[in-house]
């Protein structure tokens, strides 16, 4: 496969993937504000911070507005054209690398994308975002589960479809260990104990951010405590957006574009994947906790990091090529 399209089907699916991320983690927080009895510009500035945090906006946020409301960063996140990790920005580039490989994937792929494109760009998305955000959310979430499944169902599943798959869990590993460790250091506030009404409540907040709530009762039923929604996301080896099974499957995708046998490597990125891998299904969530909850999530950031990078020098040389021409 040529480089320019192996790289353009690894940034389509990394850009739909934030895209319903970010529409999630606004989802929730919305229905977080309701059930909130302090509506003090205070408290709003701290329901609404971690989600700047978790996306690593803050900086850029600063820019184009002053304070911290629901109404600021959800304008910022959902329709800010210049805020390169917002959900328009995503769906703008998603569509873009797609357009770049419509001879790979299917019209019905193309169609899917240009759509939701076309829904956000023409005004419509502001008149449902106004009438009800949750509703506009989970809608969007909706089209976007739905670009997943044609992927699946109309995409031939070769080297393209490998890409995307890389891509996607790449992508997905990566939020939900943000998700995780923007919960465990900021979310807490001061004088709520652990194991409380608030923090219970946060937990099960950041289980929905990354679709798992139900999942996770049913494995710990009725239990909700921040030891067990860590070993949940970080090491359960079903559940399709725990860290352990994204690696995976991002390793079994990179074996299967080299056709290497899945417990050796023949390139930096398959050995990388590797070793992040073996890890996790080797570790405990004791040994997590007893590393530090924060300390891992960021070295598993960082490898996920170097995974992308190693990636981008295996199959996306004609960038570097370009450049040098």
């Amino acid at each position: 496969m040529l480089s320019r399209v192996a790289d353009s089907c690894f940034w389509l699916s990394r850009y739909i993937e934030r895209a319903e991320t970010n529409a999630r983690i606004l989802d929730v927080n919305m229905q977080l504000m309701l059930d909130f009895e302090d509506q003090t510009p205070l408290s709003m500035q701290q329901h609404w911070q971690p989600v700047l945090a978790t996306l690593e906006d803050q900086e850029l946020f600063g820019k184009f507005h002053d304070t911290v409301t629901p109404e600021t960063v959800m304008d910022f996140v959902t329709f800010e054209k210049k805020n390169p990790h917002g959900i328009y920005s995503c769906i703008a580039n998603a569509r873009e690398n797609a357009r770049t490989v419509r001879e790979q994937i299917s019209s019905e792929m193309w169609e899917q994308i240009n759509r939701t494109f076309l829904y956000l760009r023409d005004g419509r998305a502001r008149v449902d975002f106004a009438e009800s955000p949750i509703d506009f959310y989970r809608r969007l979430v909706d089209n976007l589960h739905g670009f997943q499944g044609t992927t699946d169902a109309t995409m031939t599943h070769g080297e393209g479809w490998d890409f995307i798959q890389i891509g996607k869990y790449l992508e997905r590993a990566d939020s939900t260990s943000r998700v995780l460790d923007i919960k465990y250091h900021i979310l807490l506030p001061s004088g709520e104990q652990v194991g409380g009404h608030v923090d219970i409540t946060q937990w099960m907040a950041v289980l929905r951010s990354c679709s798992g709530l139900e999942a996770y009762l049913k494995t710990f039923v009725g239990h909700v405590t921040g030891w067990q929604v860590a070993e949940f996301l970080i090491l359960h080896d079903e559940f399709p957006r725990s860290i352990r099974f994204c690696v995976d499957g991002l390793d079994s995708a990179l074996h299967h574009v080299s056709g290497c046998e899945k417990n050796h490597f023949s390139n930096d990125a398959e050995r990388l994947s590797g070793l992040l891998r073996s890890s996790l299904n080797y570790t405990t969530i004791a040994s997590v906790f007893q590393t530090g909850l924060h300390q891992f999530l960021d070295k598993t950031q960082l490898h996920l990091i170097e995974i992308a990078n190693a990636i981008t020098q295996t199959y996306c040389q004609w960038m570097d090529e370009q450049d040098a021409a």
